[in-house]
């Protein structure tokens, strides 16, 4: 029995319509016998609408608070996502980052992943749990205050569970068709490349590829994780 880490953003998670859409990809990797530990984004537009939240309550906003509701995006998609799954009669568990624990630094709205502990989701895993399904993005401080990870944190946290965990697999689905040689909006000759570098992929990352974030490639190759980007 193989352990699969799925990644699906925000698009991927729009709506519940596209949520069971993304549940039946995981179902396909539970039937040919895996685990899957799962990695949510907020459904698309949900972060934003959740920060104008709170720059309209509190211009000066106190941090700590920031990260506190900006995180409950994830949290709603994770308890979707778990639900959709069981009503496809799959053993399946919604995670939030402090039941992990997902171990961060203290830098609210910016914070680094420090440790994350396999031991509650193994020991679900053993007793008949398919899927755990962990809100990305999120973790929680020394202070035993919830963090957010900043851009790009699900795809980080998704890398960084596939590391602690010693997946078999990485697979991020997206929105976007692949890694192009250049932006294929702009450049007619734009190549897709089936394979791509720690290096190179980092280097696109830095200068604007939105297709993975810098810090994710980084723990990628710190790692030596294979990562799979897949359409969505």
């Amino acid at each position: 029995m193989s352990l699969l880490v799925m990644k699906f953003g925000g698009t991927s998670v729009a709506n519940v319509d596209r949520i069971k859409r993304a549940a039946k990809r995981v179902a396909l990797e539970v039937a040919h016998g895996n685990n899957v530990i799962v990695i949510v984004s907020a459904m698309s537009g949900k972060t934003n609408e959740l920060v104008n939240w709170v720059n309209d309550t509190s211009p000066f906003y106190d941090a700590r608070e920031y990260d506190a509701v900006v995180s409950s995006g994830e949290n709603v998609t994770a308890g979707l996502m778990a639900l959709t799954l069981q009503e496809m009669d799959i053993p399946a568990r919604s995670w939030q980052g402090w039941q992990v624990p997902v171990r961060t630094s203290s830098s609210h709205s910016s914070a680094r992943i420090e440790s994350i502990s396999s031991e509650a989701i193994n020991e679900k895993f053993e007793q008949g749990m398919r899927v755990a399904v962990v809100a990305g993005f999120q973790g929680i401080s020394k202070e035993d205050r919830i963090t957010t990870l900043g851009r790009g944190g699900s795809d980080t946290t998704a890398v960084a569970f596939a590391a602690a965990f010693k997946a078999d697999r990485c697979d991020i689905y997206t929105d976007v068709d692949g890694v192009y040689t250049t932006d294929p909006r702009i450049c007619d000759k734009a190549k897709k490349l089936d394979k791509i570098s720690y290096e190179e992929m980092l280097e696109l990352a830095s200068l604007g590829a939105k297709v993975l974030q810098t810090r994710s490639v980084e723990m990628a190759m710190r790692f030596m994780l294979s990562v799979r980007l897949v359409t969505s």
